[in-house]
């Protein structure tokens, strides 16, 4: 049974959950939808609203949607969903169908996917996107670290509209 919380309710540590049980990030150009698993990112204020932060690779299929749409989603699946994390993170949306061969079960809500095995889905108004440049990092070990191939990151920041509890 699926009931919505408020965005400062969250039960969850967000460093516990966006970096070791990750996110499912999905988004629809309103045909089609797909999701990535993300384990970057960040939840805050943004603009005086809960606010979520994700940054995607440009070589993602999940970027094009995520360009595209207004809205976007961040799920949390249980753990024993694991493989299916890995899978979405692994494996390219433009190789496969990675909703249908994972055997996700999806809705549209306010335009964003929502997966029905997820424990928990923040649904996002999309606010801002933008690039992260090189120009911009004032700690240079960071791109010689992360960034060896000069592929720098898209920034999202979506306004935190709903949050969904699969109880």
């Amino acid at each position: 049974m699926a009931r919505e919380i408020r965005p400062e309710e969250l039960p969850d540590n967000v460093f516990d959950l966006i970096g070791n049980q990750w996110l499912l990030a999905a988004a629809s150009d309103g045909e089609k939808s797909n999701a990535m698993t993300a384990s970057w990112g960040a939840l805050g204020v943004m603009w005086g609203k809960p606010s979520a932060f994700l940054v995607v690779r440009p070589q993602r299929y999940t970027r094009t949607f995520l360009d595209r749409a207004d809205t976007f989603s961040l799920g949390i699946m249980p753990e024993d969903k694991r493989e299916i994390m890995n899978h979405m993170g692994t494996v390219s949306g433009r190789d496969e169908d990675k909703i249908a061969a994972c055997g996700l079960t999806e809705r549209i809500v306010d335009g964003a996917p929502v997966f029905s095995e997820s424990r928990m889905t923040l649904i996002c108004r999309k606010q801002f996107a933008g690039p992260m440049e090189e120009s911009s990092f004032c700690d240079r070990s960071v791109v010689e670290k992360w960034y060896p191939q000069k592929d720098f990151h898209r920034l999202y920041i979506g306004r935190i509209e709903r949050v969904i509890i699969n109880d």
